[in-house]
């Protein structure tokens, strides 16, 4: 489904990512894991079209997207969940739900497209507070809007960057069962977490960037094997 293959991105004169690779198959949770500042979510804004990258190659079901703008990224069925989640916080759940639809946007997975009715369904506590304005709720609902807001857009493809951060463990633990079922939906997510014990209970593969660079790729086992992998990369 998404193919990343040797980008690089620079910011003004930095150079952020040098040569990035990964891939993505349609179902799959990836996860991009590293330390701050390693390239993450420069990572993701490349595959989103927020920053272009310099040379390299993004295709998105075997279509070159890298260069192409935010917005017919994602008309093409990729939406993309901000670490600062950007919700509306003077509007309510409802009307955060309803900025999400996007004329245009690609059909959702399976032929079963993202509803008010639907995401209420999914997200029942978003139902009981569709009339709650968005900065009265906790920093768990509103990531649970902001990832429901992205949802109504119909994508394929759901790029969370960093979801669990500044969030209490019980919480956590309800974010990550919420990005389950988005994945269970049908959804395929690439997600940026630095908090690995969350990361290894939902993601299925795992990438580990280091200063601009992928330095692992592997499954949980492989990962969980990789003991100096993780010492020298991540914080465990």
């Amino acid at each position: 489904m998404l193919l990343v293959k040797d980008i690089h991105s620079y910011y003004g004169m930095s150079h952020i990512l040098h040569g990035v690779s990964l891939e993505l198959s349609e179902g799959e949770m990836v996860c991009l894991l590293g330390r701050n500042g390693v390239g993450k979510s420069t990572t993701m804004k490349s595959i989103m079209g927020l920053v272009h990258p310099t040379a390299g190659s993004v295709r998105f079901d075997g279509q070159e997207i890298a260069g192409r703008p935010p917005f017919e990224i994602a008309r093409l069925g990729i939406g993309y969940v901000p670490e600062d989640r950007r919700i509306f916080k003077s509007l309510t759940v409802h009307e955060n739900l309803l900025m999400g639809i996007k004329k245009g946007a690609a059909s959702a997975p399976r032929g079963s497209s993202w509803t008010i009715e639907r995401v209420y369904d999914i997200f029942p506590r978003l139902g009981e507070r569709r009339a709650n304005k968005g900065g009265h709720l906790s920093g768990g609902e509103q990531q649970m809007l902001t990832v429901a807001r992205t949802l109504m857009g119909n994508p394929r493809l759901v790029l969370v960057d960093e979801p669990t951060e500044g969030l209490a463990p019980l919480i956590v633990k309800e974010v990550l069962e919420m990005l389950s079922t988005v994945r269970k939906s049908g959804v395929t997510v690439l997600l940026v977490e630095q908090n690995f014990k969350a990361a290894i209970k939902v993601a299925d593969r795992f990438y580990i960037m280091s200063k601009g660079q992928v330095v692992f790729e592997g499954n949980v086992d492989a990962l969980l094997a990789a003991e100096d992998v993780r010492k020298n990369y991540l914080e465990v």
